[in-house]
């Protein structure tokens, strides 16, 4: 990670990275055993801000150590959903990953009951800087932030004086305000923040699935078709 942050290399894969291959979940997970070491997991409330399919993954992962699972998102799946019975309803693998779900509005509600949250929102004009002061404030004294989603999702002057005001307990990020991410950003100074060189997505897997992405689009447009698979995002 230093490297990385020296040379400005975020989002290029290196060797000294916090987490080596892995993904966003994973990256979530594991940061969390960082800051968490022995304590006992069964013991914790995690809200998961932005339920997508992120957060979903994230979801399963957690609840294997036996921690409660909050969440929010904009709107979630109709009760009336009707499915085969051979197959779950999207409604009931939520309600097996999600102890208590809530919408937006919900957020500062939920950040006070959580003891970890953990940000996995789309980046868009309303939730540009959303995790701001007030956000934080509600949140527990001492409990710990996780972004495994945009940096600028993050209020980053709120950031900085919750941590050096001691109530944000820690901050574990795959991703900067600002990137090329500064070498000499007064944030890296404290010793209970994590930064990974946004590199939570590099993987073998996740390149062979781009690169498929791209050779079936490429044989689509050669043949004339519409293109079918793809979710343009950036």
């Amino acid at each position: 990670m230093q490297i990385s942050v020296k040379q400005q290399m975020l989002g290029e894969p290196v060797g000294d990275t916090l987490l080596g291959k892995t993904n966003q979940y994973s990256v979530a997970v594991s940061g969390l055993h960082f800051f968490l070491g022995s304590w006992n997991w069964q013991c914790l409330k995690i809200f998961i801000l932005g339920f997508g399919n992120i957060g979903t993954e994230l979801a399963k992962r957690l609840k294997t150590f036996g921690v409660k699972v909050i969440a929010t998102k904009r709107s979630w799946p109709s009760t009336l959903e009707v499915t085969p019975k051979a197959f779950p309803s999207q409604n009931e693998v939520i309600d097996d990953l999600v102890d208590k779900k809530g919408i937006h509005g919900d957020i500062y509600e939920f950040a006070s009951n959580a003891d970890i949250v953990v940000c996995c929102l789309n980046l868009n004009k309303d939730t540009v800087g959303v995790v701001n002061k007030s956000f934080l404030s509600s949140m527990k004294k001492g409990a710990l932030l996780v972004n495994v989603a945009r940096g600028a999702l993050l209020d980053y002057g709120a950031v900085v004086h919750h941590l050096k005001s001691g109530h944000l307990g820690g901050l574990g990020t795959d991703v900067a305000w600002r990137e090329p991410f500064e070498p000499d950003d007064p944030i890296l100074k404290f010793k209970n923040v994590i930064l990974t060189p946004h590199v939570a997505g590099v993987t073998e897997h996740s390149y062979r699935t781009m690169a498929k992405v791209v050779g079936d689009v490429a044989l689509q447009i050669h043949a004339g078709n519409p293109f079918t698979g793809i979710e343009l995002v950036n």
